[in-house]
């Protein structure tokens, strides 16, 4: 710099006021500072290729990159490009004006704004750059203008004023000098620099390299696979990108690549993967799609598809969306929403697609498909378009099946679908809420994902078939038959249990069975009463129904014995316990129910 003719200027009065409210205010992350100086090489490097389509002169050179350089020894960090450059007006207009459309308003209306109105009020002013006095004291830019000779350095401490000097600079292009603040040096370690890089830009096509022990290493992968044809784009490159992006082993079960153009233009790369994370259902439900703006990445929560679709992965990369300045918030725009409908409607079609074969679709459905069922749920719009991809055990089939097959087997003059909801496949095939279905050659649907107690509320049905849970569609079986009249003992059963259930009644869809337990029509079934159970949610403890097989020889025997009330007690009692056993539940009083079966069997010995 050469000292004889610097030139000082001043901020407006209120400068300093305002970057500390950028520093502070704006960023959640003190990394951001990287990425914002990197795109802004970027672009500076895209202007100059630009430009150089009509002037052949303003050509930057083969082997353009941005280099960054870290000094520990002078607690600098550079970050230098071979881009446009900037003439000293330019510098001035640039870094000289903060919020060009007005200093002093910019300043007034950050301050005056609430914090969650910010992002859609900054996002019309240019300040990523003085994201750098977060971790810089001093900030220098020097800057040659493509096709001149002239360079200038440009110097402030965003205390109030700036200083202008005549410099040098072999070529055109900016070099960024920042000293580091004394609690920001982790800023001049290459190992963190890369790590920064590699979650913030690895993808631009512009090399970027970190010097380290005096060589340029790079710190970028530097392909946009996305942004290329499909026919240019190995599956062994999808293969590495896959494991890159999400940091998996297994080779993808599905890859979506495709480019929208028209009023909306953007490139897309999902991934449904070949095995289930290890995280698959834990507590975060949010789809981490990454967004990116002209390759540069954004954000991961930006909500690109819904929570039952956050298995998920890939990148978005578009040009058309409005940002904030930190790039952390979005605006709300119809851009993001139109964009989020069409990544929905392309993933359902590939499962559509897929589910055609089978055995393929087995695969996904065993990872994922008690994700997919959320969308049941919680999504309307789409409710009917999930329903065909659900797949469930049966009582009746091997394997897995669909709701359309299911209807196409279904009995003449069978007006509902049912489903009977448990712990585990292998358990539900087994319970005595079976055994009247299989005796009529009706066949039920095994579910034992948690969310299979709430989503068949929201379907309701499927081609105009109800969906009803077998533990509530004890009529269902009882139409037209006729049953021994056990009235008495009903009634002495229901004396006996008094509070303990809400009706005690005969049924005709036990086969083997001397007793079931029922939920009632109108209430939730009993894995849902269990399920808020376990959850401790259940305020109003919904009562069972015991229901009773007036056939079994056990009932036949309690009946002719109504006159021994000590023993239709104890039977009461034992009979509600071995019911909520075969329902996966404890007895109520556990050593009162080893005690009666316990004396039960030596009576039977004896």
């Amino acid at each position: 710099m050469n000292d004889t003719v610097l030139e000082q200027h001043a901020f407006g009065a209120e400068v300093g006021r305002l970057l500390d409210l950028v520093v502070h205010s704006l960023y959640s992350e003190r990394e951001i500072f990287l990425r914002e100086l990197v795109a802004n090489a970027a672009d500076a490097v895209d202007r100059r290729r630009f430009e150089s389509l009509t002037d052949s002169n303003l050509a930057p050179p083969a082997e353009a990159k941005i280099r960054i350089v870290p000094d520990k020894q002078a607690s600098t960090l550079l970050i230098a490009d071979d881009g446009i450059g900037m003439t000293r007006q330019e510098m001035i207009d640039n870094l000289g004006t903060i919020a060009r459309s007005g200093t002093r308003a910019f300043a007034q209306s950050l301050a005056d704004s609430k914090p969650e109105d910010r992002p859609s009020l900054i996002g019309q002013f240019g300040v990523g750059f003085y994201s750098a006095f977060m971790v810089a004291d001093r900030v220098e830019v020097t800057s040659r203008k493509a096709g001149s000779e002239e360079a200038f350095t440009w110097a402030s401490d965003g205390a109030g004023e700036f200083t202008l000097a005549h410099a040098t600079r072999e070529s055109p292009g900016t070099d960024v000098v920042l000293h580091i603040k004394s609690d920001a040096t982790e800023y001049l370690e290459p190992m963190r620099l890369e790590t920064v890089i590699r979650k913030w830009a690895d993808h631009i096509t512009l090399p970027i390299t970190v010097a380290q022990d005096g060589k340029d290493q790079p710190a970028n992968e530097g392909t946009a696979l996305w942004r290329k044809s499909k026919s240019d784009v190995t599956e062994q490159s999808y293969k590495e990108f896959y494991r890159h992006l999400g940091h998996f082993f297994d080779d993808p079960w599905a890859t979506l690549h495709w480019r929208a153009e028209g009023t909306l233009e953007y490139f897309c790369l999902l991934f449904i993967p070949g095995m289930k994370p290890f995280d698959v259902l834990d507590n975060d439900r949010d789809s981490h799609v990454r967004l990116h703006v002209r390759r540069m990445f954004i954000t991961d929560k930006a909500d690109l598809l819904p929570h039952w679709l956050r298995f998920v992965s890939g990148v978005v990369d578009t040009e058309d969306l409005p940002l904030n300045v930190s790039r952390e918030m979005l605006q709300t725009t119809p851009v993001l929403a139109r964009i989020r409908k069409a990544l929905i409607g392309r993933v359902l079609s590939e499962l559509k697609n897929r589910a055609g074969d089978a055995a393929d679709y087995d695969k996904f459905w065993e990872n994922f498909g008690a994700i997919l069922k959320e969308g049941i749920w919680e999504d309307s719009e789409h409710r009917a378009e999930i329903a065909p991809l659900l797949r469930f055990r049966s009582s009746s089939q091997d394997g897995w099946t669909s709701l359309p097959d299911y209807v196409s087997r279904m009995q003449p003059g069978q007006e509902a679908i049912y489903y009977l909801t448990g712990d585990s496949p292998e358990a539900l095939k087994t319970s005595p809420q079976l055994e009247g279905f299989r005796a009529k050659g009706i066949e039920v649907l095994l579910m034992s994902d948690s969310i299979d107690s709430f989503w068949p509320e929201r379907l309701d049905s499927f081609e105009d078939k109800k969906l009803r849970s077998v533990t509530q569609a004890a009529e269902d079986l009882g139409k037209g038959e006729d049953l021994p009249d056990i009235s008495p003992l009903l009634a002495a059963l229901k004396t006996a249990l008094g509070d303990s259930v809400a009706d005690v009644r005969a049924t005709a869809r036990l086969t083997d069975s001397a007793v079931v337990l029922a939920s009632g029509a109108h209430g939730p079934d009993l894995t849902m009463q269990r399920l808020l159970r376990r959850a401790g949610r259940a305020t109003m403890p919904a009562k069972p129904v015991l229901e009773v097989n007036p056939r079994h020889k056990l009932i036949e025997t309690l009946s002719a014995k109504l006159a021994d009330t000590g023993l239709i007690t104890e039977a009461a009692a034992t009979l509600l316990d071995l019911a909520q056993v075969q329902e996966g539940d404890l007895p109520a009083d556990a050593t009162a129910f080893a005690r009666r079966v316990t004396t039960l069997l030596a009576g039977s010995l004896g």
